[in-house]
């Protein structure tokens, strides 16, 4: 299903109004303005909650300055920025994107699917419960279900995570073609997290082996310290990874026998999300 996947790659830019040419933008026409445009709001995402003044934004697009204050002010009239208080002349994030935000959770089907299944899942394990989807073998959170007691993790959704240490990252890049998963350990340089994290790209396609065989794979502390997550790709009926679903708690001295138990539990509600997509169940399709 296309709308479980989103590209990785940006679309090259061409001139206004002229059609890109290639199979990356599938015969529509990319704008260079727009895309300029869209490029500067990531940019203002990605820098300080203050914002980030002009100079630093003009030269992540490699624009003037005079391109990139009209471009600025341009969405700020739209309410897509606003002027940073920071006092440099600088922009943030405006409120036509919470509204916005929140207009794209409620129209992607998933998430409504996925819904009760991690709440349920949550209630079972005793612990966070989230749905991922897959970008090009990383997973974007789009839903989360805390768990019971005082702890919560702080797990931002609509954002990347670090694929190879997570478990749903790894759960996914086990059900991804190995030039994919190269790919992946090419771009993110495979750094640490953790004293635990896989920093060898042959040792994590050994742990994507067992997680293949498994059913499920587990995050031993790889992300954070004290922090263990137990994951589980779902299918499309395209037989493609469409995400995973993962539970994540405190450590402590959980058992093996219990981190076990965790991953069937993850794999029978994640197969419960590729059968209301049309997909098959793991046992189906596993190597």
């Amino acid at each position: 299903m296309a709308w479980l996947v989103m590209p990785n790659d940006r679309p090259p830019l061409v001139s206004d109004g002229e059609p890109a040419s290639g199979d990356a933008v599938a015969g529509r026409y990319t704008v260079r303005s727009v895309a300029r445009a869209l490029r500067l709001v990531e940019a203002v995402a990605e820098g300080p909650a203050n914002g980030r003044s002009l100079s630093d934004l003009a030269r992540e697009l490699g624009a003037s300055k005079s391109t990139t204050l009209a471009l600025a002010r341009t969405l700020s009239a739209f309410g897509y920025l606003r002027e940073a208080t920071h006092g440099r002349g600088g922009y943030a994030l405006g409120t036509a994107l919470i509204r916005l935000g929140d207009m794209a959770g409620q129209q992607i089907p998933l998430r409504d699917l996925c819904r009760p299944l991690i709440d349920e899942l949550s209630r079972e394990t005793k612990m966070t419960a989230r749905a991922a989807v897959n970008d090009s073998g990383y997973p974007v959170f789009i839903d989360r279900v805390d768990g019971p007691g005082t702890v919560r993790f702080h797990t931002p959704l609509g954002q990347r995570e670090v694929p190879y240490a997570s478990a749903a990252g790894k759960a996914i890049l086990g059900a991804m073609d190995e030039a994919v998963v190269r790919k992946v350990c090419a771009d993110t340089g495979l750094r640490p997290r953790t004293a635990h994290t896989i920093t060898d790209v042959g040792t994590l396609l050994d742990n994507l082996a067992a997680v293949r065989r498994r059913g499920f794979a587990v995050d031993d502390e790889e992300d954070a310290e004290g922090v263990i997550c137990v994951g589980a790709a779902f299918f499309g009926h395209d037989g493609g990874c469409g995400g995973a679903v993962s539970v994540t708690g405190i450590k402590g001295d959980l058992p093996a026998w219990r981190v076990e138990e965790l991953g069937q539990a993850v794999r029978r509600c994640a197969d419960r999300v590729s059968e209301s997509l049309g997909g098959s169940r793991y046992a189906e399709i596993a190597p």
